[in-house]
């Protein structure tokens, strides 16, 4: 089981703060890394990879220091975002340098290359490959070795729908393994779909850790949207709204339900099924309807 710890670590380029004093540990399974653009994402993937020397504070693998550690890469794969390849070189000789770094061979390449569905290409030059076909490349690049803990840079970026499919499973199924894998990306459908745990970051400092729902869950300074259906929508409305958790209430009419907002989570979560007992009304739906990634995403970007 492989443990990545970033302890209050910073960097800073001449007076640009580009992280500043974050402490997250990143353990089996798939997280993904979230922030806007120019948030710090690709820094603090640097320095886990060990690129990038923190300015302060210590990046650790297993309890090993990942900076000037050349033993470390025994265990990381890496995908960086950044295109800079050797595009002279054919798709299987590529892989295959990656592999010799690693003492290992030809099988081992081709191994990397069918897990990513890339032998059809491999004798092609890098030069000719679409974004998607450089992503995947990279990726077997990563994977030659078996590394326990994987990082990507934005590894969607490029690809089709079926690559992106391909890719999504192939990483499930690392986190279901036990691998320690973690991606940045700005597709939040697809981190919804992916990660288990989703580290943000916003302005070089850690935003929320955590399963995004119970992310939503702590925000007590925004109220909670709420869809409610009922067997009586005019009578909660009207018993809910007298209550000081109750922010606002609209009658939707198309969805027929109730659009409620509520500014005290713990008080309306206990106050809303007591309201229907007292008064006969049956629940039909009771829908978050504020609690899916990209509101989370909105929320903590905007805070």
């Amino acid at each position: 089981m492989t443990t990545l710890s970033i302890d209050h670590v910073s960097r800073w380029f001449g007076n640009v703060v580009a992280v500043n004093d974050i402490t997250m540990t990143i353990g089996p399974g798939v997280t993904g890394l979230l922030g806007p653009n120019g948030a710090g994402k690709s820094t603090l993937i640097n320095m886990m990879g060990g690129f990038l020397a923190p300015s302060t504070g210590t990046v650790t693998l297993d309890g090993q220091p990942v900076w000037r550690n050349e033993q470390i890469y025994r265990h990381i794969g890496i995908v960086p975002e950044r295109e800079a390849m050797y595009d002279f070189l054919t798709g299987r000789e590529f892989v295959v340098a990656n592999a010799e770094l690693h003492g290992l061979g030809e099988k081992a390449a081709q191994r990397a290359l069918a897990t990513v569905e890339m032998e059809y290409a491999q004798d092609r030059k890098i030069s000719t490959y679409s974004k998607g076909m450089r992503q995947r490349v990279k990726m077997a690049s990563a994977l030659v070795h078996d590394p326990s803990l994987l990082l990507l840079d934005e590894p969607f970026n490029g690809m089709d729908p079926r690559q992106r499919m391909q890719l999504m499973d192939l990483l499930r199924k690392m986190g279901d393994e036990g691998r320690t894998v973690l991606f940045s990306s700005h597709i939040l459908e697809e981190v919804e779909q992916l990660a288990r745990h989703i580290e943000v970051v916003v302005a070089g400092r850690h935003a929320a850790s955590g399963d995004f729902r119970k992310i939503r869950r702590l925000m007590t300074d925004r109220p909670h949207r709420y869809l409610v259906r009922s067997s009586d929508d005019r009578t909660l409305a009207a018993a809910l709204i007298a209550d000081p958790s109750t922010a606002g209430i609209e009658v939707d009419l198309t969805e027929g339900a109730l659009r409620i907002q509520a500014v005290d989570f713990g008080r309306f979560t206990a106050l809303l099924p007591r309201v229907a007992r007292d008064h006969g009304i049956r629940l039909l739906t009771v829908s978050p309807s504020d609690e899916s990634l990209e509101s989370v995403f909105s929320y903590l970007v905007a805070a």
